[in-house]
C-alpha cells in the first residue's frame, strides 16, 4: 500500500486523537503516505500531526455559499486517489468521500440500521462506532480491521524546536522556572467552570506561591474569559498569547494541567502529565483523558475519581453525565458546572503540588 486518506471531520479531539492511529498505520505500512481530510476549524490541530503528507479542508462556511462548487472540487482531488480510504466520522458526508477516494474503504457506521445500512453494503470493512467506548479505542477497531498491531497509548503531538524557544525565552523574561497550567476555556460555553467558582480556584491556587499560568486561545468565549482572570501575584494570563504549538510546550514543561475537559487536557494527558479535570455534562466513558499508565478512561461517573496520573471532579447528581451540550442541549448553562465546589478542587491539587520538589 503507497496511499492512505483519513477522514476526520469532528472536532480537535478527534483530530489529536488521530496521531496514534496514523503513527500506527505508518509502522504497519512501511513507506505509506498519509493523507487527512478535515474540517478547515482544526487545522492549527492538523498541522502539529506528525507522518501527514497534505491536509485537504472542507469549510462549513463555504458551503453556505458555494456547497456544490466546493464538493466538487474536494471530490476531484480525492477521487480513486488512495489505496486505502479509513473514515472515523460514521456521518453520510464523511462515508462518501470515504468510498469514492480509496480502492479499499473502512468506516465507522452507526449502530442503527436505518441509519447505516447503505453504508455497510458499499463499504469495503466498517465498524460500529461506540459511545460506551473511548474515542481512541473506537479508532483502534480501524486497525483490527487492517490487522495492525497497536500498542494502547494515546501518541503526544509534537512541538517544533522554535516554538520551544520562543516559548523558553518568554518564561525566562517572567523569571518563570516551574510552573502549573490552569486552563478556564473551552470551545462551548456549556463545558465552562462559572466565573465565580473559576476566580475562587484561583484566588486558592495562589496561595500555593508557584506561578500559574493561565491558557487560551483567541476566540470570542475565551477573551471574553481573559478579561475576569484575577490579578493575583502567582497568576500569569496567556490567553490569546500562544499558538498551539507553544500550547504542546508549555504543557509539556508544567507540573500539572488544571481545567476544562478540551483539546488541552488531552495534550497533557498524552504527555503524562498530572491532570486535574473539571467536568460538566461530558461523557466520560468517551472523552476522559487517557491514561498511559492505565491504558484505559474513567468508566463510571464520580464526584471525585483518580486512575493512574488523572483526576475527574464532576458534580453528585443524578443526571451526570447526560452528555448533553447543557442542560436544554442548547449550548447554554450546565447547572452541574455550578456544583463542584472549588475548595475540593484545591484541597487535591494542593496535596499534589507540596509533594512535588519546586
Amino acid at each position: 500500500m503507497k496511499t492512505a486518506l483519513i477522514i476526520i471531520q469532528r472536532s480537535n479531539g478527534d483530530v489529536f486523537f488521530s496521531q496514534t492511529l496514523i503513527k500506527h498505520l505508518l509502522q504497519c505500512f512501511k513507506g505509506v503516505n498519509i493523507d487527512i481530510l478535515i474540517n478547515d476549524d482544526t487545522k492549527n490541530v492538523a498541522t502539529l500531526l506528525s507522518g501527514i503528507r497534505n491536509i485537504i479542508e472542507f469549510s462549513y462556511k463555504r458551503k453556505k455559499y458555494s456547497r456544490w462548487e466546493q464538493e466538487k472540487t474536494l471530490i476531484l482531488k480525492i477521487f480513486r486517489k488512495y489505496d486505502l480510504s479509513i473514515s472515523l466520522t460514521a456521518s453520510d458526508r464523511s462515508v462518501i468521500y470515504c468510498l469514492l477516494s480509496g480502492k479499499q474503504s473502512i468506516s465507522a457506521v452507526e449502530k442503527n440500521p436505518k441509519k447505516s445500512w447503505w453504508k455497510r453494503l458499499l463499504l469495503g470493512k466498517f465498524y460500529f462506532f461506540d459511545t460506551n467506548k473511548h474515542i481512541i479505542e473506537n479508532n483502534f477497531q480501524a486497525l483490527q480491521l487492517l490487522d495492525c498491531a497497536f500498542t494502547k497509548n494515546a501518541e503526544p503531538l509534537k512541538t517544533d524546536d522554535n516554538s520551544k524557544k520562543v516559548l523558553l525565552e518568554k518564561l525566562a523574561r517572567l523569571k518563570i522556572k516551574q510552573y502549573l497550567v490552569f486552563h478556564p476555556c473551552a470551545q462551548y460555553s456549556y463545558k465552562i467552570y462559572p466565573k465565580n467558582h473559576r476566580n475562587k480556584l484561583l484566588q486558592n491556587l495562589n496561595t500555593l506561591n508557584i506561578p500559574i499560568i493561565v491558557t487560551g486561545s483567541s476566540s470570542e468565549l475565551d477573551l471574553q474569559i481573559k478579561q475576569e482572570i484575577p490579578n493575583y501575584e502567582n497568576i500569569y494570563n496567556f490567553i490569546g498569547e500562544t499558538s498551539i504549538s507553544e500550547i504542546v510546550a508549555l504543557s509539556e514543561l508544567a507540573i500539572c494541567y488544571v481545567g476544562m475537559d478540551t483539546l488541552n487536557m488531552h495534550i497533557a494527558a498524552s504527555q503524562g502529565k498530572r491532570v486535574f479535570a473539571i467536568f460538566g455534562p461530558t461523557n466520560l466513558k468517551m472523552w476522559s483523558p487517557w491514561s498511559n499508565t492505565q491504558n484505559c478512561q474513567a468508566f463510571f461517573d464520580k464526584p471525585y475519581q483518580t486512575y493512574g496520573e488523572i483526576s475527574i471532579f464532576q458534580a453528585d447528581l443524578p443526571c451526570v453525565a447526560c452528555g448533553k451540550a447543557g442542560c436544554n442541549d442548547k449550548h447554554d448553562e450546565s447547572v452541574c458546572l455550578n456544583l463542584i465546589d472549588p475548595n475540593i478542587i484545591f484541597e487535591k491539587i494542593s496535596v499534589y503540588v507540596r509533594n512535588v520538589e519546586i
